[in-house]
């Protein structure tokens, strides 16, 4: 395996600054790639090269694979780092990177497709011993089966789309009477949205807790869990804030599941990092959901509560060297928390709030993290995700690090654009999240009682 010299980053925003900061702590040089609206953004500034990729909608720039590929040839670069979203878990760009011969920072593309099919992604946990979801053995082909199906599965039941994501192609039949409805409807979304009509059923799991595990394995079989991070808080299935440990999970169950994630990824013959994401069950049961073939925005949590850099460790993989540690060697140390500030309105449903950030002052000072694109007089564009930053705290234990996150919290100031700090220092005062006593469906109830999130 050839070693990297140069990595173009198929990416934007913190994303992008936080892999162009891991190659030049590694002492690889770096390309930034943006659109037309990104030309005055931090990646563009950071990195050694950058080059104009395309108009501003992300099918016209990131998300189109032959201008990327010719960014690679103008610039040299010989490998390609695609962050998260956009292009990160398209099996297909990794096979033509493949056929290029530009090193995928990432897993093989057959592993991207087996475990994109969140059909076949759930038989390989189930050949690897993972606990599962009641539900098909595969995609449900006529709406008479399906039905069929539905009723040995038991209501409510989930219609999800084969090849979704983020949300996408899902839909809960609670009844018969509704399920015929809800199945053409999760049928054409899924055409739509993923260009495949395939769904399946699973059982929905009521009041469920997410956890998920973060992994790393490299390209001669050795594989690591670097713990779980709890992500319940959450609106419309998006994140808003992730902790690890969770504090939900008993030393055994943590055992178990870790256990459980290396299989699972072993099976799929994984490398790179990647996440196993798992839901629970109100007895504590947990159940495969799904693999993340990428890097995940809340890598942060892990990196710090266990000292290990990803993203560092993603780039070596990918050059063909071995895990550096063995499960034994890792280390869990203290609480660590991750808010996501988004430049969104949580006392407007969160409606996004594109502008220009006429001040920012991040936090600081011991025990604080802040990833981030964005500086003062920075136009946040209305194309693309919303994240103003990442702030990451730590304590020795979740009382402290929620005393870290208030203080941080507090000294962020932000202002040209709404934000969802209000939101974030309201949860912190919340008794059911001080308590733990909170589940994946929480923040929406929350916006559907009319809570005022300006008020503690």
């Amino acid at each position: 395996m050839k070693p990297i010299n140069k990595v173009l980053i198929a990416n934007r925003g913190e994303i992008a600054v936080r892999i162009i900061r891991a190659c030049h702590d590694l002492g690889l040089e770096t390309v930034a790639v943006y659109s037309q609206a990104d030309q005055e953004a931090l990646h563009v500034l950071h990195a050694d090269e950058a080059i104009c990729i395309g108009e501003p909608p992300s099918a016209k720039s990131y998300l189109k694979i032959p201008n990327i590929l010719s960014a690679c040839e103008i610039t040299g670069a010989d490998a390609i780092h695609p962050g998260y979203g956009f292009l990160a878990e398209n099996a297909k760009f990794a096979s033509i990177c493949k056929s290029c011969n530009i090193n995928f920072i990432g897993p093989s593309h057959e592993t991207i497709t087996l475990l994109g099919d969140k059909s076949q992604a759930k038989a390989t946990a189930k050949k690897a011993g993972c606990p599962v979801i009641p539900g098909t053995e595969g995609v449900v082909e006529t709406l008479d089966i399906a039905l069929k199906e539905a009723k040995k599965i038991g209501f409510p039941v989930f219609i999800k789309a084969s090849a979704g994501g983020g949300g996408k192609g899902i839909r809960i039949a609670h009844d018969e009477s509704e399920f015929e409805k809800l199945f053409t409807a999760a049928r054409r979304e899924a055409e739509v949205s993923f260009g495949n009509p395939d769904v399946y059923l699973e059982k929905m799991i009521v009041n469920p807790r997410h956890i998920e595990v973060q992994v790393l394995a490299d390209k001669y079989g050795n594989t690591v869990h670097l713990g779980e991070r709890d992500c319940n808080i959450q609106r419309r299935r998006q994140k808003l804030i992730e902790e690890a440990p969770s504090p939900l999970l008993t030393p055994e169950l943590r055992k178990k599941i870790g256990e459980a994630a290396v299989n699972v990824v072993k099976a799929a013959g994984y490398y790179s990092a990647g996440t196993v994401e798992f839901l629970l069950d109100q007895d504590k049961n947990f159940y495969f959901m799904e693999v993340n073939t990428r890097i995940q925005v809340e890598h942060t949590v892990t990196e710090e509560l266990t000292g290990i850099d990803l993203v560092q460790q993603q780039i070596k993989i990918a050059q063909g060297e071995k895990l550096p540690v063995t499960q034994s060697d890792i280390k869990f140390s203290g609480h660590v928390i991750q808010f996501r500030i988004n430049a969104e309105d949580p006392n407007q449903n969160f409606s996004p709030s594109p502008g220009k950030l006429e001040y920012y002052l991040p936090p600081g000072g011991p025990s604080v993290r802040v990833d981030s694109a964005c500086y003062a007089g920075y136009k946040i564009p209305p194309n693309y995700d919303s994240m103003i930053a990442k702030l990451i705290v730590k304590g020795k234990d979740r009382e402290e690090a929620m005393n870290v996150g208030k203080r941080a919290l507090r000294e962020f100031h932000i202002a040209g654009v709404s934000s969802t700090i209000p939101f974030h220092l309201w949860m912190l005062s919340n008794a059911d999240f001080i308590q733990s006593e909170y589940d994946l469906n929480y923040t929406d109830a929350l916006l559907a009682s009319g809570v005022n999130f300006a008020k503690n």
